[in-house]
């Protein structure tokens, strides 16, 4: 796999205000600090009229100007210990979890990066990091860039130092541990940094996104999603000005203060029916950060605060900062639970789902691992997606995803599961070490229905794994397997006997 990347021939500035200490080139405590570059004359005149931007002006600042690929670092956060996905995060980061047969999470916001010439990519994370570090070096780093355009995508694990002898205590002390590391990307070049989260499902065009940034000179610009009025109380609101500046923050505001927190959305592109229909706005987790603005928020004004959404941005908009909202109006899903991770995958199955991966104007990358192809021998399968590398007999297959090397045995019944196969093909001796030489896969005569397999999970022939008490939350683990909103789970490498029945 390779990616083709264009080389930009000039620069977009962003001057620092309300606060923000702008690159001046001097030495700040120690610093050297970058100097922003020479402003072009169509974004002076944009600049000039800030306030009454419209869309059309907005496409006048060209993908070449915006040079994303020199001056755009790209930060995905990888969470937490992923509690809300356990057991999926026991033995892997939340961004490696397995993905629509063939992907992990951490390919769409890397795709997305991409697909948007933004080729310097950093990973945050402090748990279970082996799996994700070989996934992205595998995957990505011998095709990012170029010889005159260096790009990377890499992995940085949380670590203790002597100045510092604390793990990540949440995004945004994350980002200030390592800031050092991007203080060195801003010396080359770096104007923003492109903020995002390992575990959304969502195609993006960060270059648009960017390009809003820059043309309104903000210090931080949120991306926003429209809102009914049934889903905002389960979001962090935000109030906007009529120029799309961010005057308000909420959190899952409820009964007067949710009505408080309506906005007109036509002001940030939207049509006046889709307006009136979502009246609000939630923040998605995403952000843009001027350099400097970033370097003066977590360094001085706000040295001990843990989080991006309820400290560092609202504290940055009291400060005067210009921050404003970026309207991004489709689809997205945040799947760092079991359900809905359940049912985002399962959703793909569907003839016109909401998110594709058969999109050729923004592929999803992953891993080439030069799979055969998948063998079904006898089998009636429907609304399903089936992996690279599987050998299924005999089986009946409805509303599923089948991954990596799956193999399934004769006369089973799966539905409204996923599978996530396997990470190797077994050899004969590795198998004989297992009681009974029971191998990866899914034995004869089994059925399974509204679970997720977990991969190298070795089911023994005539097993039921279809939660026939419908028990909705139980927890099973030494037994290799857990029941979350209804939905068996069954644990990486365990081992389910033949004959059981869940």
């Amino acid at each position: 796999m390779a990616h083709q990347f264009a080389a930009s021939t000039s620069s977009l500035p962003c001057s620092a205000r309300g606060g923000a200490r702008p690159f001046s080139g001097a030495r700040s405590r120690g610093r050297v600090v970058s100097r922003r570059s020479t402003q072009t004359r169509a974004v002076s005149d944009l600049l000039s009229s800030v306030d009454t931007i419209t869309p059309d002006q907005l496409t006048r600042v060209r993908s070449e100007d915006l040079q994303t690929s020199k001056t755009v670092l790209g930060v995905i956060l990888g969470g937490g210990a992923g509690t809300r996905l356990y057991p999926l995060t026991k033995k892997r980061a939340k961004p490696a979890v397995p993905l629509g047969a063939n992907y992990r999470l951490i390919d769409i916001p890397v795709s997305n990066c991409i697909n948007s010439n933004v080729n310097k990519v950093y990973c945050l994370t402090q748990f279970n990091s082996a799996s994700l570090n070989r996934h992205l070096s595998q995957a990505y780093n011998a095709n990012v860039g170029s010889f005159s355009n260096t790009g990377f995508v890499e992995v940085l694990a949380a670590q203790q130092s002597p100045t510092n002898p604390d793990w990540f205590q949440g995004t945004s002390d994350a980002v200030r541990q390592y800031l050092w590391l991007f203080e060195e990307q801003v010396k080359s070049g770096i104007e923003d940094l492109l903020i995002l989260s390992g575990d959304h499902l969502y195609r993006m065009d960060y270059e648009a996104f960017v390009r809003h940034h820059r043309v309104t000179d903000a210090d931080i610009t949120v991306a926003a999603l429209p809102m009914d009025e049934e889903r905002a109380p389960a979001f962090g609101l935000m109030k906007i000005d009529d120029a799309g500046r961010i005057i308000d923050f909420a959190e899952k505001p409820t009964g007067e203060e949710l009505q408080s927190m309506k906005v007109d959305t036509t002001v940030l592109g939207l049509s006046a029916d889709r307006a009136k229909e979502n009246p609000f706005i939630a923040s998605m987790g995403i952000y843009v950060f001027k350099a400097s603005a970033m370097l003066d928020l977590l360094e001085i004004h706000f040295p001990d605060a843990n989080d991006f959404g309820s400290e560092i941005i609202p504290g940055a908009k009291d400060l005067g900062l210009n921050v404003q909202a970026y309207l991004f109006d489709g689809y997205w899903e945040d799947i760092g639970t079991i359900s809905a991770f359940y049912n985002s995958n399962l959703a793909l199955t569907d003839p016109n789902p909401v998110f594709s991966f058969y999109d050729r104007s923004a592929p999803i990358y992953t891993m080439s691992r030069y799979l055969p192809p998948s063998k079904l021998l006898e089998c009636e399968i429907s609304d399903s997606i089936i992996g690279d590398g599987c050998n299924i007999r005999e089986a009946a297959i409805k509303h599923s995803v089948i991954g990596l090397r799956t193999l399934i045995g004769e006369n089973c019944v799966i539905e409204d599961s996923m599978i996530m196969g396997a990470d190797y093909y077994e050899r004969m001796e590795e198998c004989e070490l297992m009681p009974g030489c029971l191998p990866i896969g899914v034995g004869a005569n089994c059925v399974i229905k509204k679970a997720i397999v977990d991969k190298n999970v070795r089911i023994g022939p005539n097993c039921q794994i279809i939660n026939k008490d419908n028990v909705q939350e139980a927890n099973h683990e030494e037994d290799g397997y857990i029941i979350k909103d209804g939905i068996i789970v069954l644990i990486k490498d365990s081992v389910i006997a033949a004959n059981t029945i869940i």
